[in-house]
């Protein structure tokens, strides 16, 4: 078991314009190579403070709090996946970055993904942490499928956040667990936390995995990978299942999770 790093971070701010103020913070050597950490829908950037103290010292480690989620604030209209890319890239220009490496968990693998593609000479690698393999929830959805989601989280929101993270929990996971998850989620900012919903549900996850031309790996939980998905995206994507717990796998096991980010592009990570 190696040990945590004990290096210190900063809590910065990134300014897009009047509507949107985007807090992250930065740990690690300003000229070390740079991993940025993009949370799931309604989580926040304190689920990778764990995970950025086991990454090697040497990396520079930005973990980003999209628009109206932790401590980040907007007053925007606009919640797809490619607006909240740019409060991403908003990060990365303020901190001056030339080459990164995007991680995103769930949601924040969609952002990763249309990070990729708005910034291609920037961004090397894509890594989707439990993200981009649910397919009712990334590809786009015929106008049927959207409306029965999105009825679900406009009927009842607590019920249909209580089974976003039951379906995200493999059998055996603490019920003490998933009622945490939940009980963070429900609690998302709102009217954001149903649009960045919507935004996701309608995103066009094809059409952007064609324009994003850098090297894709998501990590998946072995238990909540269907063979379809397999099928479907297995020549597009470098689908590594891994048995790390649940969806929420970055807050259960840092430690090993910090390990596959370290890891990733390099020909022993398999």
């Amino acid at each position: 078991m190696s040990k945590a790093s004990s290096r210190t971070s900063e809590n910065l701010i990134a300014r897009r314009s009047d509507h949107t103020t985007i807090r992250y913070t930065a740990a690690g050597p300003a000229d070390g190579p740079v991993m940025v950490l993009i949370h799931g829908w309604a989580c926040d950037r304190r689920d990778f403070h764990a995970v950025t103290g086991h990454l090697p010292e040497h990396y520079r480690v930005l973990a980003v709090d999209l628009a109206e989620h932790g401590e980040s604030r907007s007053t925007r209209e606009v919640w797809t996946m490619e607006e909240f890319a740019r409060d991403v890239a908003a990060v990365l220009e303020a901190e001056s970055v030339t080459e990164a490496v995007v991680a995103g968990h769930s949601l924040g693998a969609a952002v990763a993904v249309e990070t990729g593609r708005l910034l291609p000479g920037t961004v090397s690698h894509v890594v989707a942490l439990d993200g981009l393999h649910y397919l009712s929830l990334f590809p786009a959805q015929n106008e049927e499928q959207t409306d029965a989601m999105l009825g679900m989280f406009r009927g009842d929101f607590t019920a249909a956040v209580r089974g976003l993270v039951e379906g995200g929990s493999p059998a055996g996971t603490d019920p003490a667990v998933m009622d945490a998850y939940f009980e963070k989620m429900v609690a998302v900012r709102q009217p954001a936390g149903l649009r960045a919903i919507e935004g996701l549900v309608r995103w066009d996850m094809d059409a952007a995995l064609r324009e994003t031309k850098q090297p894709v790996t998501v990590f998946a939980i072995r238990d909540l990978v269907t063979q379809e998905a397999i099928d479907r995206y297995g020549d597009r994507l470098d689908i590594v299942l891994v048995d790390l717990g649940s969806h929420h796998f970055p807050v259960e096991s840092p430690e090993a999770t910090a390990k596959l980010l370290a890891d990733v592009g390099r020909p022993e990570r398999l």
